[in-house]
């Protein structure tokens, strides 16, 4: 059995990459694992690319995740999800991409969806893409909340292994309290028997 989770969250400033991390994180405590974290790319500025790792199990000794070590790579945005290529194997990794592309400034073209799959498709062993900014746009008004979508869809479809109820008791302790149960509910939207 393997002894260790690892995880990328890919995306832009502004999508709240940080406050995954710190959920994330939070859940792998209350589960009483080891856990490491770290940020690597653009925080500072809002449309730049973010990249965090987030590495828990037994006994974690570094934040870092090796080329091809990602379990689990989480893309808030499509085109993201390609610059955290050479975190995936073929055999273990898998992708959650958000549907959902922000035009790089200054470029004209900007490859579609369906050709950033088959391109990740030739990477991991499964690819999913799910609308989250749409679906939350939708259904309750904020596309920020697609990251906390993207986690629910990850945990009620046991992408990663932590429990539904443990993530929610780390939304209460991450995100302020008059924010808890707008993320609350964004997360149990993703329940995939909600909209499937």
């Amino acid at each position: 059995m393997k002894k260790d989770f690892n995880i990328i969250l890919a995306g832009v400033g502004g999508q709240g990459i940080i406050t995954l991390t710190r959920i994330l994180a939070e859940t792998a405590l209350i589960e009483k694992k080891d856990v490491k974290t770290s940020e690597l790319h653009g925080l500072s500025q809002r449309g730049g690319s973010v990249e965090t790792h987030i590495r828990f199990g037994r006994e974690i000794y570094s934040p870092l995740i090796r080329q091809g070590g990602a379990d689990l790579i989480i893309s808030l945005e499509t085109q993201e999800a390609l610059k955290a290529l050479h975190y995936s194997s073929k055999k273990e990794t898998m992708f959650l991409v958000n549907d959902f592309i922000k035009p790089i400034f200054g470029t004209k073209n900007t490859l579609p969806s369906k050709q950033i799959q088959k391109e990740l498709e030739k990477f991991s062993k499964e690819v999913v893409f799910v609308p989250a900014s749409k679906i939350v746009k939708e259904k309750l008004g904020k596309e920020v909340l697609a990251g906390v979508f993207l986690l629910g869809y990850a945990a009620f479809k046991k992408l990663i292994p932590l429990k539904p109820n443990s993530f929610l008791k780390a939304i209460e302790k991450v995100v302020p309290k008059r924010y808890f149960q707008l993320n609350k509910k964004t997360f149990t939207l993703a329940n995939p028997t909600n909209y499937e």
